[in-house]
């Protein structure tokens, strides 16, 4: 290897760790607020990036349809939750209305929408913002479905509850989009030359949209109520409900903020791989190494550990491409392992 290969596995080494360090922080917070190992989140990278692929190739992304559904299911599991309610606790009338309004007209608003238009035709920024429309609503709603009835479950049944769901939605992301791969197009083609290093244009655009993602996110948490309460729950559940703050609504809010990391990361990969309808599987791994990396807690040891990730999977495929993905989940048995020896046991907090 000389220099100017090595500086070539660096810039995709970076690239590709950007995209695994937003995965991994969207990891550590459902964790750290739901308790939720949040396996399929990967299938919102795929999702995404397929959604964006239907919309330029000038079809109909089927997961309008898929949205429309989850829309549905939730609206029925709310209205059967708030109908049981004690009287006096909750205004069925409009809560309903509400309900109704925010899982069943708007998905179809966007499902109508996203059936009028040609797709093909539409700016690169409104084939985002449909795409987003389309595919980050369904976080909150596979909340509302799996997890919300098992949030004080110990973490295993979440565990087991979160395989399921990346299992589903496995086989409806190969109903959905089919066993074909796809591409989209780059947000920006520019290439450019710093002395034997060529530099595209599109990883610029991965490694700076990682950037501005990472600062809104000190900014929200840092500077905003919502943030600030989202923080309290994941330090404290108890203690949070105790003043007043909402752990539905909290976990809601991080499986949206989930969903939104997902999607954006299946929108800039896809430029530079082919998106399968399980490519996002193993992405979201290699988030999770660098989260466990981080012990599922620190935000800023679990974006270093995944731009580690992303590095030595570079290094890998030039020494031992057939091996690379073995080499980095290794990773994880030495983290493992210290942090068995450092933390023997950690008694989980009770609901």
């Amino acid at each position: 290897m000389d220099l100017s290969i090595f500086a070539i596995l660096t810039q995709d080494g970076i690239a590709s760790g950007a995209v695994y360090v937003l995965l991994a922080l969207a990891l550590v917070l459902v964790f750290s607020i739901t308790r939720v190992i949040f396996i399929p989140l990967g299938e919102f990278v795929a999702f995404g990036a397929l959604t964006m692929a239907a919309f330029q190739a000038g079809h109909f992304p089927q997961s309008a349809t898929l949205l429309v559904i989850l829309g549905l299911a939730s609206f029925a599991q709310e209205a059967f939750v708030t109908l049981r309610s004690p009287a006096g606790q909750i205004h069925p009338g409009r809560a309903l209305a509400a309900s109704f309004l925010k899982f069943v007209l708007l998905p179809v608003a966007v499902y109508a929408l996203a059936r009028g238009v040609d797709g093909a035709a539409l700016p690169m920024p409104a084939q985002l913002l449909l795409a987003f429309a389309i595919v980050v609503p369904m976080g909150p709603m596979i909340y509302r479905l799996a997890f919300q009835p098992l949030a004080e479950s110990p973490v295993l049944v979440l565990l087991i509850v979160a395989v399921a769901v990346h299992l589903v939605m496995l086989g409806i992301g190969l109903v959905l989009f089919g066993a074909e791969g796809s591409r989209t197009t780059p947000f920006w083609t520019e290439v450019f030359n710093v002395g034997t290093v060529t530099i595209s244009g599109q990883s610029v655009v991965v490694i700076a949209a990682a950037l501005l993602l990472i600062g809104a996110l000190w900014l929200y948490f840092d500077r905003t109520l919502s943030g600030k309460a989202l923080r309290a729950t994941a330090v404290n559940r108890r203690g949070a409900r105790l003043v007043g703050i909402g752990t539905v609504q909290a976990g809601r809010l991080a499986f949206l903020l989930a969903s939104i990391i997902g999607t954006l990361c299946g929108v800039l990969i896809a430029p530079i791989t082919t998106i399968y309808y399980d490519s996002g599987f193993l992405m979201g791994l290699k988030g999770f190494v660098g989260a466990i990396i981080g012990g599922l807690a620190s935000y800023p040891l679990a974006a270093g550990g995944a731009l580690l990730v992303g590095l030595l999977e570079a290094y890998s495929s030039f020494y031992a491409s057939a091996l690379k993905e073995v080499i980095v989940f290794t990773l994880i048995i030495p983290v493992l392992l210290w942090r068995s020896i450092v933390h023997p046991q950690v008694e989980e907090e009770e609901a």
